[in-house]
């Protein structure tokens, strides 16, 4: 059954992310940033407790998705060829300038970060036992990412706000694939390949020490 217009549907992310990765393991960017704008439905869909990371999530999507329609098209088709152009052309601010402070890497970095906190996240719904807590389950995945690029403020206001978090059968009902077995069978199917994205990139911008950009 197909998601209504503008609901989350983890069948399409999964579709998208598995597009994403060539028998290369080349990271194509035009399945990756649709697999990303599946995540921020999800996101959406938890109401205004995300809203810190869903509209950041936005602003970098629509900044890559320029970079992927417009002149350099081409440079920007793969991960790998953003990397290596924008390397070879000096785009990349390596030091704390902030001469381009949107260059592909760093706002793709941005993302990578976020990527790694809902891939745990949705590991954590996937395994954890019917009456677990959701916002215990947010927090550790939140507190293992992202939380380390967040000011303190931020901090403590995500995790305030992971408390109202409903529960993992309400949130597995979300994945609009069926029932909450259904919503788990779905997530094993989609997690390796959300997890494959990640780490062709994390051992990408390590290999090219990006993985700090400020």
């Amino acid at each position: 059954m197909a998601a209504a217009a503008g609901a989350f549907s983890l069948r399409e992310v999964l579709s998208a992310f598995q597009a994403a990765v060539t028998e290369r393991r080349e990271v194509l960017l035009g399945p990756y940033l649709r697999g990303w704008r599946g995540l921020v439905r999800f996101l959406n869909s938890l109401g205004a407790i995300f809203s810190f990371i869903s509209k950041d999530a936005v602003a970098k999507i629509q900044i890559m998705e320029s970079y992927c329609g417009g002149e350099r098209q081409e440079e920007y088709r793969t991960l790998q060829s953003m990397v290596a152009y924008e390397l070879a052309s000096g785009l990349v601010d390596i030091q704390r300038r902030s001469e381009h402070p949107d260059s592909g890497c760093r706002t793709l970095l941005r993302l990578h970060r976020a990527l790694r906190w809902l891939q745990l996240f949705l590991e954590g719904l996937r395994t954890a036992q019917e009456d677990s807590k959701t916002s215990t389950i947010c927090t550790d995945s939140y507190n293992a990412s992202l939380a380390a690029y967040h000011p303190w403020v931020i901090r403590k206001a995500a995790t305030v706000a992971f408390c109202a978090l409903p529960s993992r059968n309400a949130f597995l009902e979300i994945m609009n694939v069926g029932t909450p077995e259904e919503a788990v069978v779905m997530l094993g199917d989609a997690l390796p390949h959300i997890s494959s994205v990640y780490g062709i990139t994390e051992e990408l911008y390590a290999q090219h020490k990006l993985l700090n950009l400020p």
